[in-house]
Parts: C-alpha cells; sequence; structure tokens
C-alpha cells in the first residue's frame, strides 16, 4: 500500500460510562477512499468522532502524517488537515448556499476559493443565492461536502453521505466523491450500502462491536458478498 496519512491503532472511546470503542485500528494511504461498513450502532460514527477529537474521552493512537492527534482538541485537529462532514449535514437553514459556503475558516494552505467550488458543483452555483431550507436533501448533502473544502483538509471524513437520498442522487455524491479523490482527497467514508460503496472505494472494514473485523479490498468484495450480508445483516 502506499504511503499511509491515517494510522489509527488500538483506539478506545466513550460516552460516559458507556465503552464503545474497543481497539479500533486501521489506516488509510494518501489519495484512497476507505469504507467503513458495519451495522446500526457497530461504532463507526464514533470512530469518525473519535479521530477528530469530538469524542469526550478516547485513548489510544491517531497518526495524521506522521503526527500524533490524540492529546489534541477538534480544532487542532482540524488545523492539521482533516475535516468531518457529518451525517446531520449541518446547514445554516437561513443562510444562503454561498453564506454557507463563506463560513468555515481556512485552516491550512490549499482550501478551495468559493469559485473552485462552484466549478466542482456547478448546482451549487445555481442555488447560491437560495436558502438552505430551499435545498432538496441532495442538494444540501452536496453543500455539506463543499463547505469543508475550503478548509485545506487533506483528509474527508463523510458520515452515511448517501442517507436517506433518492438513488439518482446517491449516484451523483458517488460521482462527488470520485471527482475528488481525482482532485488529491483522501476520504474516510461512513456506509451501510456495500452496494453504493463498491462503487467508490479502494478498501473496506467492517466494523462490530467498536472494532475492525475485517479488511476486504474492493476487488474481493463480490468474492466475499455472502460473507458480507452476513456481517451486515443484509
Amino acid at each position: 500500500m502506499a504511503e499511509a496519512l491515517l494510522q489509527v491503532r488500538d483506539l478506545h472511546g466513550w460516552y460516559g460510562e458507556s465503552h464503545i470503542l474497543h481497539g479500533m485500528s486501521f489506516e488509510v494511504a494518501r489519495g484512497e477512499v476507505v469504507t467503513l461498513l458495519g451495522r446500526n450502532g457497530a461504532g463507526k460514527t464514533t470512530t469518525m468522532r473519535a479521530v477528530m477529537g469530538m469524542l469526550p474521552k478516547r485513548a489510544g493512537s491517531v497518526r495524521f502524517q506522521g503526527r500524533e492527534l490524540i492529546s489534541l482538541k477538534s480544532n487542532q485537529i482540524a488545523r492539521a488537515g482533516i475535516a468531518i462532514c457529518p451525517e446531520e449535514r449541518g446547514i445554516f437553514a437561513s443562510l444562503s448556499v454561498r453564506e454557507n459556503l463563506m463560513l468555515p475558516p481556512r485552516v491550512k494552505d490549499g482550501g478551495l476559493e468559493v469559485e473552485e467550488i462552484y466549478r466542482l458543483f456547478p448546482n451549487l452555483r445555481e442555488r447560491s443565492a437560495s436558502q438552505g431550507t430551499k435545498l432538496s436533501g441532495g442538494e444540501q448533502q452536496m453543500l455539506a461536502i463543499a463547505r469543508i473544502l475550503r478548509t485545506g483538509a487533506e483528509l474527508l471524513l463523510l458520515d452515511e453521505p448517501t442517507e436517506g437520498l433518492a438513488p439518482v442522487i446517491v449516484q451523483q455524491i458517488g460521482n462527488t466523491i470520485r471527482m475528488l479523490r481525482q482532485n488529491g482527497f483522501t476520504i474516510v467514508l461512513v456506509e451501510q450500502n456495500f452496494h453504493f460503496a463498491a462503487t467508490v472505494a479502494d478498501r473496506h472494514y467492517v466494523v462490530e462491536h467498536g472494532h475492525v473485523i475485517d479488511m476486504i479490498p474492493n476487488a474481493a468484495l463480490e468474492a466475499n458478498r455472502e460473507k458480507l450480508k452476513t456481517y451486515l445483516g443484509v
């Protein structure tokens, strides 16, 4: 595998007294798209939050570009070059598309200008003056992804970007993820739909009870379809 951009080793995480992550270990090479697959409650989103420093209590190792991040706060991790797009999207309903795009600060060199984002997302240019409440679910998801590109992040954490979207919009989100990869971004994708994951990812980590139980290269996904169905309960 190419140079590892992100290395997670024996990562544990808690919400209060609830021990959710039980030794998560995985790595992501620069330029890869990697998915965390698993059933609801497996610990996928919690892993994202732990990597981003958003979990109240965590232990283990999270290394990004060789630098240990486990003791850093979320804003420090963002400045290191990681950004998260949460499942709830976090669009400001009363602000226009352009105003939403202008909100995130640039924390590293390399953040995209609004005009560059519009070239990547022509639909957002067309809806530039529209309020968040006027956007479809798919447009909101594109805006949520586009917004973090202004920060200068090299690693994008996308949490369930296809959740609740119509098939035609899911296809557009897939095109967006492939486009981002072509533009040099590294992506960790939380997903339950392995049919979608197979169209965008290089490798898949299967998560169960807060730890990785298997790693399946995308080329071997079809051969492992029955095993995946067992893992995911589909």
